[in-house]
């Protein structure tokens, strides 16, 4: 599976369900949601193709922005 990252430039490409993976690290994980009672972004491990719910991390949008790849995908617009 090859996924093309780049980097994080805005927070609006922090959306639920995007892959990002650690600029010096190859592990992928997927975005939650945001908690605004903790001011940051759920993180779940993502390993060939499934996403594990029974673990998560808490990072902020700083953290995310400074140190992850975010995964460039391609989308289509309805007409």
């Amino acid at each position: 599976m090859k996924n093309n990252f780049e980097m994080i430039t805005d927070a609006y490409q922090l959306v639920e369900g995007a892959k990002i993976k650690g600029k010096k690290q190859e592990e992928i994980f997927e975005l939650g949601n945001y908690d605004p009672m903790k001011r940051g972004y759920v993180v779940y491990p993502f390993e060939e193709g499934v996403k594990f719910d029974d673990f998560s991390v808490l990072m902020s949008e700083k953290e995310l922005m400074t140190n992850y790849l975010i995964e460039n995908v391609k989308v289509k617009l309805a007409a």
